[in-house]
């Protein structure tokens, strides 16, 4: 957890309060609370635990249980009209792997608890244009091929839906889709996999715990029979990163936009820069 998290988590939460709390007068206190809560926030835990209470606490404060169900299921709606018109870029390209992951990676723009205030038509401008920051996407392809089992772990909504056009590009017979447990942020859930039917592709399991993450020391026994047997391993988004970049294992490939400089440094590549990068 760094100290610059706590301007992400402010940020998002005050986004959530324009949209859900229209009475002005309530929202000083209500955004006092929220920061009072976050100050108290246990040391040593890392981003996505903090951001999993942080969602807690802004569903008690403003009363709502999904706050982000309606954002969700019009991010879905608006790429699932546009889909046919992505089959055609991924068609019509030289390198229809390198295409269709380009965009599923500029779907990881859609995010609005980091980067609320995202461009995604300048975002897919770009990732099909841009020089990676990091690409180990050849490596990638290659594991892919090779796999028996493909484990790929699921980010946000909206971003669902340009997974579902990688993986039907890559038409691998074996890929689990692992969704988180319940709704956390605009995450992708069981009620994403059912809007957009991501399922044709792959096998689509929880990951038994609501964190904007994957945290393998809290995931369900079902999730960690398949990572223990998967080949491949395809983290999408920053969270999933955040909760795996300690974990030693080179079968995973993190697949993202880098939104924050505490990630870029980590990865010693540029804030906005698109990567396709091996864990090491």
């Amino acid at each position: 957890m760094d100290y610059r998290c706590y301007a992400c988590l402010t940020k998002s939460f005050v986004k959530l309060l324009e949209e859900h709390e229209k009475d002005l007068s309530k929202r000083e206190d209500m955004i006092k609370d929220f920061l009072g809560f976050l100050a108290s926030a246990p040391e040593g835990l890392i981003a996505p635990e903090v951001a999993r209470m942080n969602q807690y606490k802004m569903k008690e404060i403003l009363n709502v249980q999904d706050p982000y169900k309606n954002i969700k299921y019009i991010s879905n709606k608006n790429l699932l009209d546009r889909y046919s018109y992505f089959e055609k870029i991924v068609e019509n390209s030289n390198n229809s792997f390198d295409t269709a992951i380009r965009l599923a990676i500029a779907g990881n723009i859609i995010d609005y608890a980091a980067n609320p205030d995202f461009n995604l038509e300048q975002t897919i401008e770009d990732v099909l244009v841009d020089e990676f920051g990091i690409n180990d996407s050849i490596l990638l392809k290659e594991k892919i091929e090779k796999a028996n089992k493909v484990l790929y772990l699921a980010d946000n909504a909206g971003e669902i839906v340009m997974d579902k056009l990688f993986l039907q590009t890559i038409k691998h017979p074996n890929i689990i889709y692992v969704v988180r447990e319940a709704p956390v942020i605009n995450d992708v859930t069981l009620e994403d996999v059912k809007q957009t039917g991501i399922d044709k592709y792959c096998s689509v399991i929880k990951n038994g715990y609501d964190a904007p993450s994957t945290i393998i020391n809290k995931a369900s026994k079902e999730f960690l029979d398949h990572y223990k047997d998967a080949d491949v391993i395809i983290s999408k988004g920053q969270g999933n990163y955040e909760g795996l970049l300690d974990v030693k294992d080179d079968r995973i490939f993190f697949l993202m936009m880098i939104k924050c400089e505490m990630v870029a440094e980590r990865l010693n590549t540029k804030k906005g820069s698109f990567v396709v990068c091996r864990n090491k």
